[in-house]
């Protein structure tokens, strides 16, 4: 597997690409290709957000479930999808939040990427997905990798913020030092459950107080057009 990190990424995770795990789940998406399934996100895209946001300027973490399943949505970072392709439910539920929350208008597109380059890593537990398959690479290695890199950025770094929407990212809580971090809790965006506590939470203006707190230049939340 061609992995493409920045050089801050390869520095901390480097080791775990030699683990038999991950030589097993790169065995396996080779294989499911061979076999002419389709894989979200392209080849190129999978690490994107370690190519985005470096080890070294990550100050939020945003944790997703698994790429997108449907032609051309996923692009390698959780809730994001490329300009051209329209916002799905949940990134939409995102945008309301955030107008709610700091006034933002809902922008024209969905691609975060102005996010990941100001150091908001934008994590899915599972970097892969079969087409039209929801979970379907759950279970091949992904999260020992994702797991380690959550704890490899609690213990290695100070004053990071956590978002975790739903219970499947909050189960990532005990990997994760509340003391060292800033961890926020709320429902998932999706619209089975953005009005059980996702909406209203304030999690963007109040990662901003705390960066601010920490001596760190806030989020732009403010998507380019």
């Amino acid at each position: 597997m061609d992995v493409q990190i920045a050089a801050s990424w390869k520095q901390q995770m480097g080791d775990e690409f030699q683990r038999p795990y991950f030589q097993q789940l790169a065995l396996h998406l080779k294989t499911e290709r061979a076999a002419g399934k389709t894989i979200f996100p392209p080849g190129g895209k999978i690490f994107q957000a370690f190519e985005l946001t470096g080890f070294d300027q990550a100050k939020v973490v945003i944790l997703g479930q698994d790429p997108y399943h449907g032609p051309g949505q996923a692009m390698g970072l959780s809730f994001s999808v490329p300009r051209g392709i329209s916002a799905p439910p949940s990134l939409i539920n995102i945008f309301k939040e955030l107008k709610s929350d700091i006034g933002l208008a809902i922008p024209a597109h969905g691609d975060l990427t102005h996010w990941a380059l100001q150091g908001v890593l934008l994590l899915n537990a599972a970097l892969t997905v079969r087409a039209n398959e929801p979970n379907s690479h759950a279970q091949i290695g992904w999260h020992d990798f994702t797991n380690a890199v959550i704890r490899r950025l609690s213990e290695q770094k100070q004053g990071l913020v956590f978002m975790l929407w739903g219970r499947f990212a909050q189960e990532k809580q005990p990997l994760i030092d509340g003391l060292r971090h800033c961890v926020l809790k709320a429902a998932h965006p999706s619209p089975f459950s953005a009005d059980k506590g996702f909406f209203g939470c304030r999690h963007f203006s109040r990662a901003n107080e705390y960066l601010v707190q920490q001596g760190k230049d806030p989020i732009d939340w403010k998507l380019p057009a």
